[in-house]
């Protein structure tokens, strides 16, 4: 995640890897912590994915200011709609509102790259929304520096019949994958879940247990 405004359009998706999977009850959001500028690791706590709602959560990937920003809006817009519906928003519809923010904004646009997650009446759901307002729905997503390595995780070990407590572990074991192998990538682990039931925040405490049950050693501000 770049926290730095010197930067170009084709350095955009360098600074993070983020996750997203739709699991057979429910959805699971997944990101590490580091953010930089340039060679320099700026921050070592960045806060990469956001609660929206209830049922719908997002990660982001790009310009720090940019992602802080559009949650703000998304997390108002879709409290709005609750409020005037007396319902939640689908993430369907979050994601194309997400999208509209996205491409309405040709002049300045966002840097950033983002996956929506969330569950509604018909089921979990998966979009990559890109900086230029493109959503697309899959079952699993990864964006930022590290994704290709992630991905290499993700295609051998995605399956429809995972539950969330399996995509949970997945996606530990994707973002460490990455973070071996991107620079711009690492300083731990941040995870949400969401199924019908409940929105869930992991502690650390609960993830450093998924990586000792892993044997994956704990980061090293963690250790």
């Amino acid at each position: 995640m770049q926290s730095n405004p010197a930067f170009s359009e084709e350095k955009l998706l360098k600074g993070t890897t983020t996750i997203g999977m739709v699991l057979k009850d429910g959805v699971v959001l997944a990101t590490e912590r580091r953010a930089t500028a340039g060679n320099l690791i700026a921050n070592k706590s960045t806060q990469k994915l956001f609660k929206i709602d209830q049922n719908i959560g997002m990660t982001v990937a790009g310009l720090v200011g940019d992602a802080q920003l559009l949650a703000r809006y998304l997390r108002a817009e879709v409290s709005l709609y609750r409020l005037r519906r007396s319902a939640p928003l689908s993430a369907e519809g979050a994601a194309t509102l997400l999208a509209n923010i996205l491409s309405g904004n040709r002049m300045f646009p966002y840097y950033a790259w983002l996956i929506l997650g969330g569950v509604d009446s018909a089921g979990g759901h998966v979009f990559s929304v890109d900086p230029a307002g493109g959503s697309i729905e899959d079952r699993y997503v990864s964006v930022g520096s590290g994704s290709t390595f992630a991905y290499g995780l993700l295609e051998e070990g995605y399956s429809r019949d995972l539950n969330v407590s399996d995509g949970v572990d997945l996606a530990i074991r994707g973002l460490t994958v990455a973070m071996k192998r991107d620079s711009a990538s690492g300083d731990g682990y941040t995870i949400h879940t969401i199924t019908s039931r409940e929105y869930r925040e992991f502690s650390e405490e609960e993830i450093n247990k998924r990586l000792k049950a892993l044997k994956i050693p704990l980061p090293p501000v963690l250790a």
